[in-house]
This record gives structure tokens, C-alpha cells and sequence, in this order.
């Protein structure tokens, strides 16, 4: 066995050390090596895959295992190594969608507000960003937990208004802290929008975790490091890739959540699950959160600057955020992506998915000029030489990117999605 565990440390040692990402899966025994365990420390996010010792020795027990050939010395040992992983894990996982959201640095869990946001090292102090409607509802929270790394507050108008470039630019010159800080956003998607769009461009760029409170952000926009404010020409046109540092999801915050935020949450929900093929939003609530989450973590971590796959995430969302455009951001974000789920739906030629829609979402025609929403969705940043190009759906859970169709037909169903 020390022959093994002599290689095994000098194996882990080499790839621990490689420039180029990657999942190690290492055996229960390499973190008895002090040397081991020192690089996981430093060089990687350490999950542990955890197993009841019952369920452990029943896996092994009968086998020809060195190590497992005895049940007391069995017990024994996993108690003993039990104390190393303590040393080195960040995370305890049970299952692939739990190493995904360790992969991707998103905790999920209820009073993550208060315990996860509390043992985050801060390391110069935090500037808290939020908006009217959040501070006080989970504003005391967070600063308690905070604690005395609390540098500063910044307050935001609340919804689209504070992606404004005028807003940005308030924040930009109230912040203080130094290039070692970090950026919190607490709130919706429109705050965790621009406080990370704020610490990608402060200072040349600063730390962030994202603290997502509505289910929009839970499932969708607190994940992946896509921040921006938006122009009146369009929305989110001045932008930047920024991954937090950690997104902290709170599914318990959810509870003071108004009904017609939980229906915008939902638009997002029936999305992802359109995408991946399973019905998420038949799920409770706090797994449909965990699953969402790392649904999207994982297509962002193989596509974090949408060079490709990641485009899959914008289903229904290119007729959104012209809706959003033509009424002057007056139409609700998800009852844009409601809309806009429908009309790709319609393209995809999919009546099962679109009924589903029409079931769960009940999506109505909105209040918007045709031609300001048509001129949008000519300028999205996806669109080529000014066509449109879009995200559908071939069956239920094979989303198609970069699709290509004749401009009346895209303006046909952008139309019907208008009133009047």
C-alpha cells in the first residue's frame, strides 16, 4: 500500500498542478497524503461524494479489497480518513448535480443567506448592493452575516430601472473598496445584472457573489457571469462575462416572494426544463431550484463566453427582450420569456410544447409598438447583417441554435404576440 499511495500523491501532485481544467475523481485514501491535501486546498474546489459507512462497507464487503477484508478495521478507517476530508472538502455532494454546482461555486441550500454568505472570506471588505424593495426585506440579513467585513451599502431603483447607464454610473463613484474587495448583490436579476457588470469594469475588476432573491435569479440570471445594463435601443447592449466568485441561493427567501414574481420565476423554470427534457416545474420548490441551478451551471461551465452550446439558454428570449424594448421595459421580464417561449415554440412547430406553455404560463398578448419591438429584435445581439437568428426546438429537450428564417415570418409571430 505505501508503494500505492507513493504513486497515487505523485499522480494527483502532477495533475493538481496542470494549467488546463479539469475533474479529478481521487480515491478515499489520497488525502492521507499531507501533500495531497495541501494542493487540494490550494489549487482546486474539493467536493466530497459522502456515503453512510453502512452503505460504504456494504458496497465492499465479500470483495477482494485490501482495505475491506474486515468489517471493525473497515469502520475504523473511515472514521480516520473522515477527519482528513474535514481538512479539505468545501463541499459535500450526493449526487452529479451537486459536483456541477461545486464546479461552478453555487451554493443551494435553505438559511444559505446567513450561513454560506457568513463563512465567505471577504478579503478587504464588501460593498452590499440592492435595490429599494430587497433592503428590507433581507437587508439586515446579509449585513448581519456580513459582520464587520461590511464595507458599504448601495441602494438601486428597483426593476429595469436600474440597469440604467446613469444608475451604473452612481454606483461606480459611491463604491470604496480596493481591488481586493468584493461586490454583493442582493436581489433580483436586474441588481445582480449591474453590481456584477460594476465589479467587472471597478478597478479593472473586482470580486462579486451574486445573492439571488427571486426565482429568476435563482434558476437563471444570478448564474453564469452574463452582466449588463441596458441602452434604449435594446437590452443588455453594454456587457461583460464575469463569473461570481460564489453564488449564495437561498431558497427559503422565496417565502416573501409575490405571486407575480413567482410567475415570472416560473417562465425561466419552463424553459430550462424545455431544454433539458424533464418536467423541472412539476418538482417542490426547493428541488426545482437545485436542479434548475445546475442545469444552467453546467451548460455555462462548458460554454462560459456563449461561443456556442451556452446559446441555447436565450430559448424564447430573443422575442423577450424585443417585447421588453417596444413597451419601454413596461411588459415584466418573464412574461416577456413567457411570450417569447410561445413564438419560438410556434417556429418550432411543436403543438405539445406549445399547449404546456399555454397551460403553465397563461401568456397573453402585451401592450408594445410593433416597430420599435421589431427594430430590438434586429439589433439582438445574436441577430447577423441585421437577421435574426434563434433558438428552437426540434422535440422536447433538443434545442437548435443559430436558426435562420425568413424575416416576415419571424415578424408574423413577434406580431401576434403584440395586442391590437
Amino acid at each position: 500500500e505505501a508503494d500505492f499511495r507513493a504513486l497515487e500523491e505523485r499522480v494527483a501532485d502532477e495533475i493538481l498542478h496542470s494549467p488546463e481544467p479539469a475533474v479529478i475523481a481521487l480515491g478515499g485514501g489520497a488525502p492521507a497524503s499531507r501533500t495531497t491535501r495541501r494542493h487540494l486546498v490550494d489549487r482546486a474546489v474539493t467536493a466530497l461524494v459522502d456515503v453512510d459507512v453502512d452503505e460504504a462497507w456494504e458496497r465492499v464487503r465479500g470483495s477482494e479489497r485490501p482495505l475491506a477484508l474486515d468489517e471493525a478495521s473497515f469502520r475504523a478507517l473511515y472514521e480516520q480518513r473522515r477527519a482528513l476530508y474535514d481538512d479539505v472538502e468545501e463541499w459535500v455532494a450526493r449526487d452529479v448535480e451537486d459536483i456541477v454546482l461545486a464546479a461552478g461555486g453555487v451554493h443551494v441550500r435553505t438559511a444559505a443567506l446567513e450561513k454560506e454568505l457568513g463563512e465567505i472570506l471577504l478579503a478587504e471588505g464588501a460593498a452590499l448592493v440592492f435595490d429599494e424593495n430587497v433592503a428590507a426585506l433581507h437587508g439586515p440579513a446579509a449585513g448581519a452575516a456580513l459582520g464587520e467585513r461590511l464595507v458599504s451599502t448601495h441602494r438601486l431603483p428597483p426593476g429595469e430601472e436600474a440597469k440604467t447607464v446613469a444608475t451604473l454610473e452612481r454606483l461606480l463613484r459611491d463604491l470604496r473598496i480596493g481591488r481586493m474587495g468584493t461586490i454583493v448583490a442582493l436581489g433580483g436579476g436586474c441588481t445582480t445584472d449591474v453590481a456584477g457588470f460594476a465589479a467587472s469594469v471597478y478597478l479593472r475588476g473586482v470580486d462579486w457573489i451574486a445573492v439571488p432573491t427571486t426565482l429568476v435569479g435563482q434558476v437563471d440570471a444570478a448564474i453564469g457571469g452574463k452582466t449588463a445594463v441596458n441602452l434604449p435601443e435594446g437590452k443588455n447592449l453594454v456587457g461583460a462575462f464575469h463569473w461570481p466568485a460564489r453564488t449564495v441561493i437561498d431558497q427559503a427567501v422565496l417565502a416573501t416572494l409575490p405571486e407575480a414574481e413567482r410567475r415570472a420565476g416560473m417562465a425561466e423554470v419552463v424553459k430550462t426544463g424545455l431544454l433539458a427534457g424533464e418536467a423541472l416545474w412539476d418538482l417542490p420548490d426547493a428541488e426545482l431550484v437545485r436542479r434548475c441551478a445546475a442545469y444552467k451551471t453546467a451548460v455555462c461551465l462548458r460554454d462560459p463566453c456563449e461561443t456556442g452550446e451556452r446559446a441555447i439558454l436565450n430559448l424564447g428570449h430573443t422575442f423577450a427582450h424585443a417585447l421588453e424594448a417596444g413597451s419601454d421595459h413596461a411588459v415584466p421580464h418573464g412574461e416577456a420569456v413567457a411570450l417569447g417561449l410561445l413564438a419560438a415554440l410556434r417556429l418550432s412547430g411543436l403543438g405539445e410544447q406549445e399547449r404546456l406553455v399555454q397551460e403553465l404560463l397563461e401568456p397573453r398578448p402585451v401592450r408594445a409598438d410593433r416597430e420599435r419591438a421589431w427594430l430590438a429584435l434586429q439589433r439582438d445581439k445574436k441577430a447577423a447583417g441585421g437577421t435574426p437568428r434563434l433558438v428552437l426546438l426540434e422535440a422536447f429537450g433538443k434545442p437548435r441554435i443559430g436558426v435562420e428564417l425568413p424575416a416576415h415570418t419571424v415578424r408574423r409571430e413577434l406580431d401576434r404576440l403584440i395586442e391590437g
